[in-house]
């Protein structure tokens, strides 16, 4: 008697990793948490919508696991989740925090950011958040990172001014900021006079960027237009808060018009009746 076939085993699903590799399933964070954590990668150019060319910056993002959620009925007072992102050696990381990322259940990460949310319902530690599922092509997002460090720079490259006359004996004051202030009526600075000072490494945000695309196997999404911060910094991706959350496309007004340029009406003009 021959044997009988040996039942194929069933594979577990997987989850794409942000290396490219493969690692088992874990629990999803709701689809109501739009919210992920990603590192900057750089810019480039695609084709996008009715193929039009844009310039994209490349993020990868996420899996993001979450570490702790905050309610608003217990000791915190608010809505929050805390998600981690990025691989870290455990021994770069302080006994506090390791702590917490046993507690857990989560590996060690190299950032950690705070994201406020409406409704804790649903979320847990250890979920992971993924970028397949979050966004989609055509979804507007809210951007946030931290600008690039200038050190400390001139009133004419931190403020925009115009500079002193550069002519007729002035060999030193081309780049000078000029009077601060009033004579003896005042007699000191006002607050909020631009000055040279530090300039950059600030937190900013940028509103209303369209997802052009969304490679969830290799974690990269593609944003139109610039991001704040440096290449390999952590930029925080959400859904936008304006009203308009997804792009649209406009309707299209069937326009006839003669060889003048003139409107051609569609309703044809009546005669008038002669008296």
């Amino acid at each position: 008697m021959s044997a009988e076939p040996e039942k194929p085993k069933e594979q577990e699903a997987v989850v794409p990793s942000g290396d490219g590799g493969q690692r088992a399933a874990e629990k999803r964070a709701p689809a109501s948490l739009r919210t992920i954590l990603g590192q900057k990668v750089g810019m480039t150019q695609m084709y996008g919508r009715q193929n039009r060319l844009f310039g994209v910056t490349v993020v990868k993002a996420g899996p993001c696991p979450v570490m702790r959620v905050k309610s608003a009925e217990g000791p915190d007072g608010y809505n929050a989740v805390q998600l981690a992102f990025g691989a870290r050696s455990e021994k770069n990381i302080t006994k506090p925090m390791l702590g917490q990322f046993k507690k857990a259940g989560v590996t060690p990460s190299r950032w950690v950011r705070e994201v406020r949310v409406a409704d804790v319902k649903g979320l847990e530690a250890g979920q992971t958040v993924s970028l397949d599922g979050v966004f989609k092509p055509g979804d507007y997002v809210d951007v946030q990172g931290t600008t690039k460090g200038r050190g400390f720079a001139g009133v004419m490259k931190r403020h925009g001014f115009r500079g002193m006359p550069a002519s007729h004996g002035a060999s030193d004051k081309e780049r000078s900021p000029g009077s601060l202030a009033s004579r003896r009526s005042l007699g000191r600075v006002l607050p909020g006079q631009r000055m040279a000072g530090h300039m950059g490494h600030e937190t900013e945000s940028t509103l209303k960027l369209e997802v052009i695309k969304v490679d969830p196997r290799e974690n990269l999404i593609y944003l139109a237009g610039p991001v704040p911060g440096p290449r390999g910094g952590l930029v925080t991706i959400s859904e936008t808060v304006k009203a308009k959350k997804f792009y649209k496309e406009p309707a299209k007004l069937l326009v006839r018009k003669d060889k003048m340029g003139n409107i051609i009406s569609g309703k044809k003009p009546t005669k008038v009746a002669p008296k």
